[in-house]
């Protein structure tokens, strides 16, 4: 099956705009080559936002915090662009090829620069025609060359050489519209990094701020299990599934998925909040504005913000983290890295791609329930989620403290770091929803690599079952002379033949596309 099948869209949908919120399509959208350029105090690109999340619940039964609904006059908003957001598992990168992301809304290009040792983080727009940079190559000097007219760049931005100049003629490279912005980027816990400013006194900003550390994600006797993938729908409902995963991975629960858990939310400020570990079946932690830390057992994980202190805590078996990342309105990526103390030898066998189903599976488990959820809320009104829900038990308390925090420090708005239309994109098929090949399997090194020596079995094994045919038909009862031999020979054909049908059902379901029918789960 062509993967590009799995992406055809209908362009004659209608969007569908959030109520309570003014759009406004014609607000200029400024290049990303030119955000370099722009004032830190630019009121403009300090608030291009739009709300793309419901409110907090008012459960009459218990909440998840006691918190005001309405900050009071001149209380701290989260600022969105003093942040540090994942881009992806370094493992998932190559270091021959560019890669193109989205995050918060701008478009950035990941390569390894040869001439630094060391990832970097670029706009995807090279200054000279705005053409994509994730679209062109590492050249043999280790720049970051644009496939479409040559124009190669350093680690910094700086453009190195333009092919077109004259040798002789004057440095037209080093002229400041030929370079493309530079973001601060750092590998923490085998994750790539990116800080979302290029201005030149944001340079050391590792100095000031990093990344949140998850000390466990660096333990040498945990396997780690990580990966990638692209979801339709919104940043504001990822919690939710994140939520479910998190409880895939510590009960049983029955056809419904319902278990009564005890979950008890303490100290939401601007920078999340975590439940209390003394009273609840499990740990977890929000860390504004996109990880989330959870445990199965009720030992705190270690969360390390300037990687000085220590812990001599027990530490958990299994800590399980996700990071969210608002990719544009509807959409979202979700980085997991899940590390687990393993002490059978068998447990550190599994291959990394054979991990990944599961998790897979689990992710897709509501997507179309989110996907269409995320659609009723924007009808309903932004604003007046809770009068629409009713979630009276403590298991919703994790929602529920998201909701709080995202309405009290962020508005309701994620900070797009452009200017974003106020509105969510067309609703998508389930073909498009659960679409594995370009939303996981192509930004994954281990399910490419599988899917690759898959697809050469599957071949192999339709060859070898043509060819035995072949050869039992050429031989024409002077090779193979008695019965059981023909018959032997019969068998092996047709069950190459059965296996490789097997192995293209399995390859489609796996790494292609797979529909999950909530109901007979």
């Amino acid at each position: 099956m062509a993967p590009v099948s799995l992406h055809l869209l209908s362009l004659t949908r209608l969007s569908l705009p959030f109520r309570d919120t003014v759009t406004n399509p014609s607000t200029p959208r400024i290049p990303p080559w030119r955000r370099q350029w722009i004032s830190p105090t630019d009121t403009r690109r300090r608030r291009l936002s739009m709300p793309v999340s419901a409110v907090a619940a008012e459960a009459p039964l218990p909440r998840a915090v006691d918190e005001k609904e309405t900050p009071a006059a001149g209380e701290e908003r989260f600022d969105w662009l003093d942040q540090w957001y994942p881009v992806a598992p370094e493992r998932d990168l190559d270091k021959r090829k560019p890669h193109g992301k989205m995050v918060m809304g701008i478009s950035v290009v990941v390569w390894f620069d040869g001439g630094g040792g060391e990832w970097r983080v670029v706009d995807d727009a090279c200054p000279h025609r705005l053409a994509p940079l994730s679209e062109g190559r590492v050249d043999g000097k280790g720049r970051l060359q644009c496939a479409y007219h040559g124009w190669c760049f350093d680690g910094h931005g700086s453009c190195q050489f333009i092919p077109q100049a004259p040798a002789l003629g004057p440095p037209v490279h080093k002229n400041s519209k030929a370079c493309v912005a530079s973001y601060p980027s750092v590998v923490q816990n085998n994750i790539l990094w990116f800080y979302p400013r290029s201005e030149p006194e944001y340079k050391e900003i590792l100095q000031r701020k990093r990344p949140p550390y998850i000390r466990e994600l660096d333990d040498p006797s945990s396997v780690i299990n990580s990966g990638v993938r692209d979801l339709l729908y919104g940043y504001r409902n990822y919690l939710q599934a994140i939520h479910k995963q998190l409880d895939a991975s510590m009960f049983e629960f029955d056809q419904e998925g319902g278990l009564p858990i005890k979950m008890n939310i303490e100290e939401l400020n601007i920078a999340g909040f975590h439940s209390n570990p003394e009273e609840n079946w499990g740990y977890f932690k929000f860390i504004a504005p996109v990880t989330l830390i959870g445990s199965p057992f009720r030992a705190k994980p270690v969360v390390d913000q300037d990687n000085n202190n220590t812990n001599n805590k027990k530490q958990p078996e299994v800590t399980t983290v996700f990071f969210c990342i608002p990719v544009s309105p509807g959409r979202c990526r979700v980085i997991w890295a899940n590390g687990y103390n393993l002490d059978g030898w068998f447990d550190k066998m599994i291959p990394r791609w054979w991990l990944h189903i599961k998790t897979n599976q689990v992710l897709d488990s509501d997507s179309s329930v989110l996907h269409i959820e995320e659609r009723n809320y924007a009808a309903f009104g932004l604003d007046n989620w809770h009068k629409a829900c009713y979630v009276p038990t403590s298991s919703d308390n994790l929602i529920i403290a998201f909701r709080n925090w995202f309405k009290k420090y962020c508005n309701n708005q994620v900070g797009w770091l452009t200017p974003m239309v106020n509105q969510l994109p067309p609703a998508s098929t389930r073909v498009e929803v659960y679409e594995r090949y370009w939303s996981h399997v192509m930004q994954c090194t281990s399910c490419s690599a599988a899917l690759k020596w898959m697809r050469a079995l599957e071949v192999a094994l339709h060859v070898a079952s043509v060819a035995v045919v072949g050869f039992l038909a050429a031989g024409k009862g002077t090779v193979v002379t008695s019965g059981v031999q023909r018959a032997a020979v019969v068998a092996a054909a047709v069950l190459c033949f059965a296996a490789s049908r097997w192995l293209a059902g399995f390859i489609e379901k796996t790494f292609y596309f797979e529909d999950y029918v909530l109901a007979d789960k």
